[in-house]
């Protein structure tokens, strides 16, 4: 199944990949690398991955995959041919402040 990043999950992806970097070289890239995995995994089960807590009021359900490695969760949604991920987030910050995004089409 074909996913797609939410506009401001991808800038999400840049800015922790930047973050980092700047803690150290090539671990930036390593993030990106297990951010990959995750939409790689996404991409290949995305039943498998569990609902997530607290965003059921939703029109359409919303699911949380863990990031291997780093302190991050994506959250995504998936319709008939396409899945969105609607964040790249911090998993200890703001919790579900990405909500917003959540139904609509961002392109």
């Amino acid at each position: 199944m074909r996913v797609r990043l939410h506009p401001e999950a991808r800038d999400e992806l840049r800015s922790g990949a930047l973050w980092y970097e700047e803690q150290r070289e090539g671990l930036g890239d390593d993030f990106v690398a297990e951010v990959n995995a995750t939409l790689d995994r996404i991409a290949g089960a995305p039943q498998s991955v569990p609902l997530w807590p607290g965003a059921t009021a939703t029109a359409v359900p919303i699911r949380k995959a863990m990031v291997h490695r780093f302190p991050y969760a994506m959250a995504f949604e998936e319709d008939a041919d396409v899945i969105l991920v609607l964040a790249v987030a911090h998993a200890r910050r703001r919790p579900l402040y990405w909500l917003a995004r959540a139904g609509h089409d961002p392109s």
